[in-house]
């Protein structure tokens, strides 16, 4: 896919200049880090190009069940030195990406509509109704849970949607020349599924190294934040050196972001608390039953990181035929969005999905699906397994789990365990398996007998 930049918006600010590259270290020198929001072991090994074991032996005071590690925790890593290692420039941090706390009360169209540009009047057909520039960025911002700000950003860096009176010209106004992105619905959500490629790849140590146009490679600094590496990913797609330098330094995407919405590292609190853990969660249906694991770990919404979700088909289908058997709450929770296809279930119950834990189910038939307000408790019926709301080849309900807005990898320090089946990645999207014991289950969406899995306490 090509990225061609449509005349983006650069004006002065008060921004420092990038630290200096980094020096060739000695093999296995300690350095000093940080602990940032959300990092982990193996995350940070892979960023560092070095051991858990290694990190572990340099800060003896981790303990031995920690997940994520204190925000603001002093460490020492050993690091081995890997060539082609990017700016030391850091573009956002963290809390400021996801669509978690720090979007808490903040009104998109009421923003939009005190500025000037074309997004103002922008009016577009999406998911079967006409809606607005400024709620086309918020189901985006939504369904991928990417700050709502940062879609605006975008916008305005590359196309001026925010100052510009008149729009750019064609259907591809940030630049994915892709008729099945044609529009700027379909742009963002393009947008929003690379920068959640770039920053969960990050987060769980997955990637390692981006590819540029011209074959170049380039290396993220091991200090930075995933959402840098975010923009990074992303301004990699522009078809110039020149123009992703600029985009990713002090005067580019940065600058832009301060000018609307303040410095974001003033206002910056970790979301995401020291040693995570998730609440109890058994499987989505009834106990005693058994249904089949179909699609192991692959993206909670999208088509490419995170692998946050896990797939599961009731016995009594084929196809996408209906199904009497319900997908049930996986624990307590209140339903905080029902819309086709989708129900979100918020497990900490103060009715926002942008913080606590939250639990996606998607594929959830319209016809007795849960609604908005509802009050569950584990067991209790969210809706029935459908083909609805994206692409199925079956009839199966797909579910995810988020914490302060933040999808939760499969592949992360934090398990996904239900009723102490823990799920593990496979080599590919959708493969997998579900581990108990010595006891396995392999997904499969042939519904085949090592897919089966029995929902026993």
């Amino acid at each position: 896919m090509l990225l061609t930049i449509q005349s983006p918006t650069h004006t002065p600010g008060p921004f420092p200049t990038p630290s200096p590259s980094r020096p060739e270290y000695n093999p296995g020198e300690l350095v000093d880090y940080v602990a940032q929001t959300g990092d982990t072991l193996p995350a940070l090994a892979s960023h560092f190009n070095t051991t858990i074991q290694e990190i572990r032996d340099a800060n003896p005071g981790i303990p031995s069940d920690a997940t994520t590690m204190p925000p603001g925790m002093p460490m020492k890593i050993p690091i081995y030195y890997l060539p082609f290692w990017g700016t030391t420039f850091q573009i956002l941090p963290d809390s400021q990406f996801i669509n978690g706390p720090a979007a808490i009360g903040f009104d998109t169209a009421a923003f939009v509509e005190g500025h000037s540009g074309w997004l103002k009047d922008y009016r577009a057909y999406a998911e079967n109704a006409n809606h607005s520039g400024a709620e086309i960025v918020d189901m985006v911002a939504t369904n991928y849970s990417v700050n709502p700000r940062v879609l605006l950003t975008i916008l305005e860096y590359l196309t001026g949607a925010l100052s510009q009176p008149v729009p750019p010209n064609g259907n591809y106004p940030l630049g994915d020349i892709d008729y099945t992105h044609a529009g700027l619905y379909m742009q963002l959500i393009w947008a929003a599924d690379v920068l959640n490629n770039g920053y969960y790849g990050w987060r769980t140590g997955t990637l390692t190294e981006i590819e540029h146009l011209d074959g170049n490679i380039e290396r993220p600094d091991p200090w930075q934040t995933a959402a840098s590496v975010a923009f990074q990913y992303f301004f990699s797609l522009h078809d110039s050196l020149e123009d992703y330098t600029h985009a990713i330094g002090p005067t580019g995407f940065a600058q832009t972001y301060t000018n609307l919405f303040g410095d974001p590292w003033v206002v910056d609190q970790p979301h995401i608390p020291v040693s995570l853990t998730q609440p109890v969660l058994t499987f989505p249906f009834a106990v005693g039953a058994t249904w089949a694991f179909t699609g192991g770990p692959h993206t909670g919404w999208g088509s490419l990181l995170p692998w946050a979700a896990l797939d599961f088909a009731p016995p009594d289908v084929k196809g996408c035929s209906t199904t009497q058997l319900p997908a049930l709450a996986v624990a307590d929770g209140v339903v905080v969005r029902s819309e086709p296809g989708v129900v979100m279930l918020d497990l900490d119950g103060d009715g926002n999905e942008r913080t606590g834990w939250d639990i996606l189910y998607l594929h959830v038939a319209t016809t007795g699906r849960a609604t908005v307000g509802q009050v569950l408790k584990v067991g209790d019926p969210v809706g029935y397994p459908s083909c609805e709301g994206g692409t199925a080849t079956g009839t199966h309900v797909h579910i995810a789990r988020k914490y302060n807005g933040e999808w939760i990898p499969v592949n992360s320090a934090i398990s996904f365990n239900l009723n102490g089946w823990i799920a593990h990645i496979g080599n590919a999207p959708y493969q997998g398996t579900l581990t108990r014991g010595n006891q396995e289950i392999i997904a499969c969406d042939c519904s085949d007998a090592a897919s089966q899995v029995k929902n026993v306490k």
